[in-house]
Order: C-alpha cells, then sequence, then structure tokens
C-alpha cells in the first residue's frame, strides 16, 4: 500500500528494504518499506524531491509499504481507525504514518 509516514527517530537513516513492526489498530506485523516516492515539504505539503534515497528524522513522505502476511488495512480517508498506523522498532516508534492508497488485495 502507499502512505505518508512522518520519521520521528531513528538513529541514522532509513533506506528502501528497511522492516520494522507495523502497529496497525490490534495488528502487530512487520512490514518492508519497499520504496520512497517522494519527499515531501512539512511547510507547504508539496512534494520536495522525487525518489530520495533516504529519510532521517523530521522528514515525511509518501511511501510503499509492504506486509509481509496480510493484514486488514483501510485507507484513511475512508476509515480513519484503520488507516493509521505506527512503525517500530528497536523498542522505540520509528514513524507515524495514514494509508493513502491500497495497491494490493490478498484473495485467499
Amino acid at each position: 500500500f502507499k502512505a505518508q509516514i512522518i520519521v520521528i527517530h531513528h538513529p541514522t537513516a532509513i533506506a528502501p528494504g528497511y522492516t520494522p513492526v507495523m502497529h496497525c489498530h490490534t495488528a502487530q506485523v512487520a512490514a518492508t518499506i519497499t520504496e520512497f516516492l517522494g519527499k515531501i515539504n512539512p511547510q507547504t505539503g508539496a512534494m520536495d524531491e522525487e525518489n530520495p534515497k533516504f529519510l532521517k528524522v523530521g522528514d515525511s513522505a509518501i511511501v510503499k509499504i509492504r506486509p509481509v502476511r496480510p493484514t486488514p488495512i483501510e485507507t484513511f480517508s475512508e476509515f480513519p481507525e484503520m488507516g493509521r498506523f505506527a512503525l517500530r522498532d528497536m523498542g522505540a516508534t520509528i514513524a507515524a504514518g495514514v494509508v493513502k492508497e491500497i495497491t494490493e488485495a490478498h484473495t485467499p
């Protein structure tokens, strides 16, 4: 799925391929950040940089995230409670975000 995140805490920088634990409503599942689509300017809300190589503390970005197993989520605009999530690693909250678009549905 595509999401907008803001990096809250990380000792270095986050690169594509990073796999923290995603906490969404009551679900806890490992999720890989597969791609950074663009960095967002926090003051204007406009796209600053296309396909950044890494994100550091304070950066906001549109990213693609892929949970390692099927996870029930919804877009934030349709169902706010199911569209918010936190990314945690090393006992700390790394980032928080909202689901913008679901790009792939699980078919059993």
